[in-house]
């Protein structure tokens, strides 16, 4: 009997996850496998038992590693599992108030179909942001905005679910100011000013389904959009193209595709990767591409 590692954070969303305990042990259990629940304390409990597993022999042992709840906890899932050396198919089961890597691939919301894709066979393959050595699956952001989710109350989060964070973003935007920052790729070096920004490799972020649209999680290059200054009186209008996905044409946002990214800027801004606390500055980018394979629906292949 294979082992299946369940990585899964009991807090995520509503909290109400670990009620379906018994219904994953019984889904893999009828596939003849045996799951081997790892409960969430951050990073430190999947790194520790990741790190015990004999690297040579493991795939004899395990075939799957699933990551209950939101993208903080995939992303501490995915760290662990790359600096361990640990390449084995990832499940995900969307458990957070978010959920924005879950989304881009499509799989659902509720928990007896998210097992059953779980269980599955189909996988796509995913590339990996990494910035200043840290890995990311979905977004890294950087401005006075972009760290909401920190902001956030808990219980707040877990009873407004994603409204939360459109509240909370948009009494930020009074107080903000333009930052200078210089952005330097392989193609061009750009000197902006910029209300806040997103490294994108999904397509999402905090539960705006179109932040980026273009994106693709396995084309090999980072989106980044960068939010100029906006007259107040052009928020309200913006904020709702945003929401359409129509902004990445706006003069107010600066967009482009990148392999390696340096940021830099003489303000020690917030930065925030897939939902929880980021790297200082100045940031590295690049990407590994195709680094992971992500167990999804069928329906996902196109």
């Amino acid at each position: 009997m294979k082992k299946v590692i369940l990585f899964y954070n009991p807090t995520s969303g509503n909290g109400l996850f670990k009620n379906h305990l018994d219904d994953i042990l019984a889904r893999y259990q009828k596939d003849n496998k045996i799951v081997v629940p790892i409960r969430s304390y951050g990073e430190t409990g999947i790194s520790e038992y990741l790190e015990s597993l004999n690297k040579a022999t493991y795939k004899d042992e395990y075939c799957q590693i699933i990551a209950a709840g939101g993208d903080g906890t995939i992303n501490y899932c995915v760290n662990a599992m790359l600096k361990n050396g640990i390449d084995l198919p990832l499940g995900i089961l969307p458990a957070g108030t978010a959920n924005d890597f879950a989304y881009y691939f499509g799989i659902p919301n509720e928990i007896e179909k998210m097992i059953e894709v779980a269980a599955g066979s189909y996988m796509i393959p995913a590339d990996v942001g990494v910035v200043n050595g840290r890995y990311f699956i979905n977004v890294a952001a950087i401005g006075s905005v972009v760290d909401v989710s920190q902001k956030t109350d808990p219980t707040l989060k877990n009873t407004l679910g994603v409204l939360a964070y459109y509240l909370t973003g948009l009494s930020e935007f009074p107080n903000l100011k333009p930052i200078k920052v210089r952005l330097t790729t392989k193609e061009k070096i750009y000197e902006e000013k910029m209300y806040f920004m997103v490294v994108m490799n999904g397509r999402s972020a905090g539960g705006l389904k179109n932040v980026s649209p273009d994106s693709d999680v396995n084309d090999g290059k980072l989106d980044v959009m960068l939010f100029r200054k906006i007259p107040t009186l052009e928020m309200p209008s913006f904020f709702f193209s945003v929401l359409q996905g129509k902004h990445t044409k706006s003069n107010h946002v600066l967009h482009f595709q990148t392999e390696e990214l340096l940021l830099e800027s003489e303000v020690d801004l917030p930065t925030d990767i897939d939902g929880e606390h980021g790297e200082k500055l100045p940031l590295s980018f690049s990407v590994l591409h195709n680094k992971i394979k992500v167990v999804a629906p069928l329906r996902s292949a196109k």
